[in-house]
């Protein structure tokens, strides 16, 4: 099975890798395949104005690893190397893009991530992701 997990590092993200252990049937080595995704917000306009690419490039790339690395290190003691995946825009619609393009047999993602109303209900890029793509979607709350 092709997985993708749509990870932020937020501490519905360590639930989620928390889930993952807890379940060989998901997390057994050989048996599926991993990519771990994280999506960064773009930076503002007038922010990218003044910035280098070189610039913008090494941000996205040093935040991205905050979030892929903890992921990649977690998985790898239970023998699986994931792809790694950064992608740029609105959570929702780029996790949902690639769930769709990239043929993923299901996402797994928090409920939660680091959305302003987030505890409220359910999260605003889960909820996209639900609506806007076709792929099997598993929760972790």
């Amino acid at each position: 099975m092709k997985i993708l997990l749509a990870v932020d590092g937020s501490p519905y993200t360590k639930k989620m890798l928390a889930y993952l252990g807890a379940h060989d049937e998901l997390i057994s080595a050989g048996r599926n395949s991993f990519t771990a995704l994280t999506v960064m917000p773009a930076m503002p306009p007038r922010a990218r104005a003044v910035l280098s690419k070189e610039m913008l490039d090494e941000y996205y790339s040093e935040e991205g690893a905050k979030v892929l690395d903890p992921v990649r290190k977690y998985l790898e003691q239970s023998g699986i190397t994931p792809k790694e995946q950064l992608e740029i825009g609105p959570a929702g619609e780029v996790i949902a893009r690639v769930a769709e393009e990239g043929k993923y047999d299901l996402i797994i993602m928090g409920t939660h991530g680091h959305g302003a109303l987030g505890r409220l209900v359910m999260g605003s890029v889960s909820t996209q992701v639900l609506a806007n793509c076709s792929v099997p979607v598993m929760l972790i709350r």
